[in-house]
């Protein structure tokens, strides 16, 4: 059963997108020679065609990914801003992996995909340890090592697996063997999708079927009662961070396996960041995190659509996402409706006793 906690939260969040949505079109009211134009684009453009659905689903893959692994380390209680070099740091291994060591096919993408994941379970293990053995802020240590392992990424691609014969700073191609197929032509929707669903299944097991998610989401609520009920938090700390890694390395595998076919990220891709947007819509919940992330891409897609064929810049998607969050993580965003549900729902029982 549902509770009434559940459905209050989901309702919130449904209001605050809603009117972060009006706010927007007021915006374009204002700004645009062709609003109404403008907003059909931003609403309906990226189910025009097979093509532009396409470029939804691929850009949703990494943030189901990247969204994941930032609500565990949540729900743990814990912060994951190193989602993005972890996801950098993961597509550099996977990269490496599928250039140095020739595997039959199949065989090859689950090894290059397993790299990816221990790498960016690696950076995670770095922050987990420093929390748990130093007491090291978790959202300093991650956020810094971000920009370590986004250095030590691009050195490892530029100075020893560059291609000398591409025109640009990207790696050798990769081989057939390791690429994420496209499974619905002619988009370039790719394996990545199954492997973000997987992703999904697991998380939801781990957190709400086995006493580690368990364990997790104690020490996330109170992680002082957590340790007098004889969890030990400090492995919750170290693993929480090591699994919000992996799925984090995991998302920068199967973008770069999938749509790139090689290493030809110089910057930050974003991902990371945005598994932060993905993950307070979601409420941290991974059933919520892929329709968070359908949502977020879905604007994105339809700001870059309007973009093109309006005079609406593609940059009103980051007011809507600002005030989206906002109002989200406003806890006094709709307190007093709420509270007066409660009272007369608890008088309604107490009359009926």
């Amino acid at each position: 059963m549902i509770s009434r906690e559940l459905v209050f939260e989901i309702g919130r969040t449904l209001i605050a997108i809603m009117l972060a949505l009006l706010l927007g079109f007021i915006i374009i009211l204002l700004v645009s020679e062709e609003p109404l134009e403008a907003f059909q684009h931003f609403v309906l453009g990226p189910l025009t065609t097979t093509r532009r659905i396409g470029n939804w689903i691929e850009a949703t893959i990494p943030l189901v990914l990247t969204g994941l692994a930032v609500s565990i380390a949540f729900q743990a209680g814990q912060f994951n801003i190193g989602a993005e070099g972890q996801l950098f740091f993961g597509a550099v291994i996977a990269t490496i992996v599928g250039i140095s060591v020739p595997l039959p096919m199949y065989v090859h993408v689950l090894v290059a995909l397993l790299g990816a994941m221990l790498g960016g379970a690696l950076v995670g293990a770095i922050s987990g340890l420093m929390k748990a053995r130093w007491g090291a802020s978790e959202l300093v240590s991650s956020l810094m090592l971000n920009y370590v392992f986004y250095r030590f990424g691009l050195y490892l691609i530029n100075h020893h697996f560059r291609d000398p014969n591409a025109g640009a700073m990207v790696s050798y191609r990769l081989p057939e063997t390791v690429w994420l197929q496209w499974i619905w032509p002619p988009t370039r929707v790719h394996w990545g999708l199954w492997v973000a669903i997987v992703a999904i299944i697991f998380s939801y097991l781990f957190i709400y079927r086995t006493r580690w998610g368990y364990a997790l989401r104690m020490t996330g609520l109170n992680k002082d009662f957590a340790a007098y009920a004889g969890i030990s938090v400090t492995a919750v700390v170290i693993y929480s961070q090591v699994i919000s890694g992996a799925i984090a390395g995991l998302a920068g595998a199967a973008d770069v396996l999938g749509l790139y076919r090689r290493f030809q990220w110089q910057m930050l891709p974003g991902y990371g960041f945005d598994g932060i947007i993905i993950a307070t819509l979601a409420r941290n919940h991974p059933l919520g995190v892929p329709i968070a992330a359908l949502f977020l891409a879905y604007i994105r897609s339809g700001a870059s659509i309007m973009s093109r064929m309006t005079d609406v810049s593609s940059e009103m998607v980051a007011i809507i996402q600002g005030i989206m969050i906002l109002l989200v993580t406003a806890q006094a965003f709709l307190s007093k409706w709420h509270h007066r549900a409660v009272v007369k729902e608890a008088k309604r029982h107490g009359l009926n006793a």
